[in-house]
């Protein structure tokens, strides 16, 4: 049986899978068609929600309105960068893999969206491409490394895997055969206008700057497998947790909330 109300059947979608593919019929209309975009976005505005979605992502995610941050996030002793309850340390992680796996892709696909400018300049009748946005436009991160570089700044081996373990539950990651893939929910994390020249300029240039040598350096995309879980280990001392002036200022403002209508209950 169809539903006659489209709109309300995307809404109860979203809610219950927590993220859709972008080429998802009723997603696609959504996107492409004002008039029920329009009534989307009126529907989740009135629930203190909104859409989560950006033309180089290949899925939509929901969020806390912007007019509802400040309830939610605001309401304990401190901001709460998110309402997964990930702790410093498991944002911060995030924070990097961002940085490493979404600015990398993004960069390709501007690239790519330019050189197809150019060449369809010379043709009176080009077609209009359509942008890439799968994950495989950009190579996976190996987990040694992530550990190797950045295990004495977020906890060690045990933490790191036992965190990249939570990501993965979130939908922010894909863990397989050692290797960090891209997981539906990262590229909606953060707002990429808002934060990306904060990362490239700031704290973390060096990890942008890392991944930019990667890239440079890419070989094809292995076969991959999912891995096992890691068992927990204990909580990270102090001295482990990464500067807040790279995560608060970043993340506080941008975290995913796709959780809001879920697990944020």
């Amino acid at each position: 049986m169809t539903s006659s109300d489209p709109v309300a059947s995307l809404i109860a979608r979203l809610l219950a899978e927590r993220w859709l593919p972008r080429d998802d019929h009723a997603v696609r209309q959504m996107l492409v068609d004002a008039g029920p975009r329009a009534e989307l976005d009126r529907r989740l505005a009135e629930s203190g929600l909104r859409l989560l979605e950006h033309p180089y992502a290949a899925h939509v995610a929901l969020g806390i309105a912007k007019a509802q941050e400040t309830d939610v996030f605001g309401g304990g002793r401190a901001w709460a960068a998110s309402n997964l309850q990930l702790d410093r340390d498991a944002l911060a992680l995030l924070v990097v893999i961002w940085a490493q796996l979404i600015l990398p892709k993004r960069q390709r696909q501007l690239d790519r969206q330019e050189n197809d400018r150019a060449q369809d300049q010379s043709q009176m009748f080009a077609e209009l491409k359509p942008v890439p946005v799968g994950a495989e436009i950009v190579e996976p991160l190996s987990e040694r490394t992530l550990i190797a570089d950045f295990g004495d700044k977020l906890g060690g081996k045990t933490r790191i895997s036992f965190n990249l373990g939570i990501l993965a539950r979130h939908g922010f990651i894909l863990r397989r055969r050692e290797r960090v893939h891209e997981g539906p929910l990262l590229d909606l994390a953060f707002d990429y206008e808002r934060i990306a020249g904060r990362i490239m300029g700031g704290a973390l240039a060096f990890v942008v700057d890392r991944a930019r040598e990667s890239v440079m350096h890419a070989r094809d995309v292995e076969d991959v497998y999912v891995t096992d879980e890691v068992v927990h280990d204990e909580t990270v001392p102090d001295e482990s947790v990464p500067d807040e002036s790279v995560l608060d200022e970043s993340v506080q403002d941008d975290a995913i909330t796709d959780d809001a209508a879920g697990e944020g209950h």
